[in-house]
């Protein structure tokens, strides 16, 4: 089916019915603001970036620019900007844009979250510390050429392509109504905003994709309850709707509905992080007894419904540098007591396990290992935290073991040095992991390109699994329900929920077809 479908002339017309599934609002219109998934949704529709992520090649392309060089060193990338990118007040594009966008994201009063990304650009820091006006490593060579000096070697791709370094009209950015009014490059221009309903867009006559986009309007519902998109998603009222473990298996059954849903393994890692410093976790033996003692395969079926892919190490499925060679811990209850007798603890000992109320991997999926680890001798405690205390306890190392989804993507290289012993665990070297091989192969890869970085990577994440700084649970499957009448959906694994509306359109047979 999907062969024939691909095979059609996209339809221009009608309305693309999206939906912000994460929560009861956007955290507003100026989305240098916002690191969240919920505003990345109507970003796309509104701004470009730099780069777009392109999920069938599940890697970052070019998109402001037409072109691109890399200097010998792999530091100085010049870039040969779009000169039919116009904003939606009517004015082109130019370097100055990007250059001044990068400039406010490292105002160091104002705590951007794409100040992250920004600052693998030198002299991007010294903005950020007050102790520059500009960063020093962009220069503009004229209107439509860039030059920008990196600190490291790395593929910009992967730190320009978020919605959070959006590039904005420098004109009219710094004006009061640009908060309300966003103006940017995007296929659709902002029409309105309903606080905590919805935010519309029309299309954009002048992008400079030629054709797109091919719907006449794209309208974002903010649907934070389960329920509530459930019932506008059978009602026909929205094209798409994120779904949870217990819809998932509904949608499942269901005849009709089991025949639109689009399921992606996203770019994070469910697991259980072990502090170094707690003296039984600093023995490996003991993590690999743990990873051996619990039966991730039964909870991924009972409690998560099989939403989920089963973790073999750090990097999930949709990694470029996945292994696919490599094989999960083994349930083996037996294997586990043994190792742990090497270890010194035959009669097993007991630790704080801390974690939050979410379903998916909180206090539900440590209520089901706690019997698990019994068996072979080890005793939990439970310490509930809510999700924002969460991220705070484990930054600070004020935990013995937690429970957490994390990152581990897109960039292979960025996810694995989690692990590097020069990562702070304020960063996200949670587990104060150290190890020397490891570090030595990570400096390895950030050194090389192409298929040789690659090859490294999986030499990194194998030691990973070896080592076992966590519990290997799951992937996270994002599945997204669609309506028959919606074509062009991408398999996004950084996002599921965050597609570029300009590739979709909808058929005769949508109620907003016109």
């Amino acid at each position: 089916m999907g062969g024939i479908a691909e095979a059609q002339t996209p339809r221009k017309g009608g309305t693309i019915r999206l939906t912000a599934p994460y929560g009861s609002s956007f955290a507003n219109l100026d989305i240098h603001t916002s690191n969240r998934a919920q505003d990345e949704i109507y970003a796309k529709a509104i701004h470009r970036t730099l780069y777009n992520w392109d999920s069938a090649a599940n890697k970052p392309v070019l998109e402001l620019a037409t072109g691109v060089t890399a200097s010998p060193d792999g530091l100085v990338y010049t870039f040969k900007l779009r000169d039919d990118a116009i904003f939606h007040h009517g004015r082109k594009m130019t370097a100055d844009d990007i250059i001044w966008t990068f400039n406010r994201l490292m105002d160091g009063t104002k705590a951007y979250p794409g100040a992250r990304y920004v600052r693998i650009i030198k002299g991007a820091v010294d903005v950020e510390k007050g102790q520059a006006k500009t960063i020093s490593g962009l220069k503009k060579i004229d209107d439509t050429t860039l030059e920008i000096t990196l600190t490291s070697k790395v593929d910009p791709g992967f730190y320009f392509h978020a919605a959070m370094t959006s590039i904005y009209p420098a004109d009219e950015a710094v004006k009061e109504s640009f908060n309300s009014k966003p103006i940017g490059l995007g296929p659709y221009k902002f029409l309105e905003y309903v606080p905590g309903s919805r935010l519309v867009g029309e299309r954009w006559e002048k992008f400079y994709k030629p054709g797109k986009p091919y719907a006449d309007k794209v309208s974002i519902s903010i649907m934070g309850e389960a329920a509530a998109r459930d019932v506008a998603f059978r009602n026909k009222e929205i094209d798409t709707s994120i779904l949870g473990p217990a819809q998932y298996v509904a949608y499942q059954g269901d005849p009709a509905l089991s025949k639109g849903l689009l399921e992606v393994a996203e770019v994070y890692t469910r697991n259980m992080g072990m502090n170094q410093n707690f003296k039984p976790f600093a023995d490996k033996r003991v993590r690999q007894a743990i990873n051996h003692a619990i039966d991730s395969d039964l909870i991924i079926k009972r409690l998560v419904k099989g939403k989920a892919y089963r973790a073999t190490g750090w990097l999930p499925l949709s990694s470029p540098a996945y292994d696919k060679n490599l094989k999960p811990y083994a349930y083996d209850p037996e294997k586990a007591k043994k190792l742990l007798a090497e270890a010194g603890y035959a009669d097993g000992f007991e630790f704080e396990w801390t974690a939050t109320s979410n379903e998916s991997w909180g206090i539900p999926i440590v209520e089901a290992v706690i019997p698990m680890l019994e068996k072979v001798g080890i005793k939990v405690k439970i310490k509930p935290v809510e999700g924002t205390v969460l991220s705070e306890v484990v930054s600070k190392g004020e935990y013995q073991a937690y429970i957490w989804s994390n990152t581990s993507g897109p960039d292979p290289l960025e996810a694995l040095k989690c692990f590097h012993s020069a990562t702070p665990q304020s960063a996200c070297n949670y587990t104060a992991f150290k190890n020397a091989n490891l570090d030595k192969v990570l400096d390895e890869a950030a050194a090389s390109e192409g298929e040789k970085r690659i090859e490294l990577l999986k030499k990194a994440n194998a030691i990973v699994q070896e080592e076992a700084p966590v519990w290997f649970f799951n992937y996270n499957k994002a599945v997204m329900a669609y309506q028959p009448w919606l074509k062009g959906l991408q398999p996004n694994a950084t996002e599921l929920a965050i597609q570029y509306p300009e590739e979709l359109w909808v058929e005769e047979s949508s109620p907003a077809a016109k």
